[in-house]
């Protein structure tokens, strides 16, 4: 697949892939992750900027280890807009996009209260991944494997982060958050309790005839 996106490239689509590569670049992602640090400490958002820290970067050096553990081979193509270096399983890109624009959804979503908003945010974040994904193929970057690898690698490595900090999302919980939570003691409303008339009968009279 990666060979045949090289051969059928022009030089306004690679402008484009190249463009859409770059929102699963380093770069990119230590801007917008510093951005993510300095408002949660703004907030004293504490268990969110741990959370972002282990998992967005702590993912990346995983996939790092990985691609010395695997040490596979990019593709063969050559042009004038291949400057890769690097091992190719699993894609950096991939797995940079999948931590950021997932640990970012998993953070928005639970403020949302409707449901329509929070498929809209899990649905963008999964098309900006798919979009890196499909860019790193195009470009002759990797493989499809390599970036059906990186959404994997990056879903578990999420998941992970997510099972493994549950007890201290539930310790700490930012306000902003919490007031969308349902309330965990509910409100006491008094109920109305019928009350039956009583019906006195009076005894009836006897005459004596």
């Amino acid at each position: 697949m990666a060979l045949w996106f090289h051969a059928h490239l022009t030089p306004t689509f690679v402008s484009v892939l190249r463009g859409i590569t770059e929102f699963g670049s380093s770069e990119w992602i230590a801007v917008v992750l510093s951005i993510a640090v300095l408002f949660f400490v703004f907030k004293r958002w504490w268990p969110s900027l741990l959370m972002m820290v282990v998992a967005v970067p702590g993912g990346m050096l995983l996939n790092e280890w990985v691609k010395l553990l695997v040490h596979r081979h990019r593709p063969f193509v050559d042009g004038w807009f291949v400057d890769w270096s690097g091992y190719s399983f699993a894609s950096g890109h991939t797995i940079g996009a999948t931590l950021l624009y997932g640990q970012l959804a998993l953070f928005i979503i639970p403020m949302i209260k409707n449901r329509r908003g929070r498929v809209l945010v899990f649905s963008a974040a999964t098309f900006v991944i798919f979009l890196v994904g499909f860019s790193r193929i195009a470009l002759g970057a990797h493989y499809l494997t390599d970036v059906l690898g990186g959404m994997f690698l990056g879903t578990s490595w999420l998941t992970l982060c997510l099972l493994v900090s549950r007890p201290l999302r539930r310790a700490v919980v930012p306000p902003v958050i919490a007031d969308v939570l349902p309330d965990a003691t509910p409100a006491l409303v008094p109920v109305p309790v019928p009350v039956q008339a009583e019906v006195a009968v009076a005894p009836a009279s006897s005459s004596l005839i």
